[in-house]
């Protein structure tokens, strides 16, 4: 039964196919659910949103589907997740979020730090960045970014990021390696992901201890 999966398919590629394979449909419609959550949400970082647009694209390759349609649902799941969480973080939701420690301070230090190097093409980066693109919308409502930048901002990242993502998997879907080997691929493709943050944060700790020394 598709249901039995419960949530144990967001972290098990192999039992996203097995719903995909099930209902196609149906499958495309939970990984939408996920992407907004994941973007809308921003107590819920932990939700896998680059692997399961990889995942989904090799699967529509395998199947003969276009990817065209999935996209387009998708990227209009991760901006309206953005414009959602946007207009937490600019309310009074949001600062009793932060006071009451369901949002991490250093993480929304991590997404300030953010928008200090890039401006407001942070929300374009930040896509591409896992636990960061759920936490810098919530700063840019904070931050009372104007509301029309934000969205043009967000529409751009959101398409790009699904796109990518999405087209990558389906490209390499039909490579044998690729097939046996998704779950790899996938956890490699979130670690790229995080490359960033980590060098950003070494070298904010190098620069500490560079100010700390005699």
């Amino acid at each position: 039964m598709i249901t039995s999966s419960a949530f144990d398919w967001v972290i098990n590629n192999q039992m996203l196919m097995t719903i995909l394979q099930q209902n196609w449909l149906y499958g495309i419609a939970l990984v939408s659910l996920v992407i907004g959550a994941e973007t809308g949400l921003v107590i819920m970082p932990f939700l896998p949103g680059d692997s399961l647009l990889f995942a989904t694209g090799a699967f529509l390759s395998l199947s003969a589907i276009s990817p065209v349609g999935p996209i387009i649902l998708f990227a209009i799941a991760a901006v309206v997740g953005d414009q959602i969480n946007f207009h937490i973080g600019g309310s009074s939701i949001g600062t009793a979020l932060i006071n009451r420690r369901w949002v991490a301070a250093r993480r929304v230090g991590q997404a300030h730090d953010f928008f200090q190097r890039f401006g407001g093409s942070t929300i374009i980066f930040a896509r591409f960045i896992p636990v960061i693109r759920s936490v810098v919308p919530f700063v840019a409502g904070m931050a009372a970014m104007p509301h029309r930048r934000f969205t043009l901002f967000n529409a751009i990242g959101g398409l790009l990021w699904c796109s990518l993502l999405v087209f990558v998997g389906y490209a390499l879907g039909q490579i044998a390696w690729v097939k046996n080997n998704l779950g790899l691929i996938t956890m490699a493709i979130v670690v790229l992901s995080i490359v960033p943050i980590a060098l950003r944060i070494y070298r904010i700790v190098k620069k500490k201890q560079q100010q700390l020394l005699p």
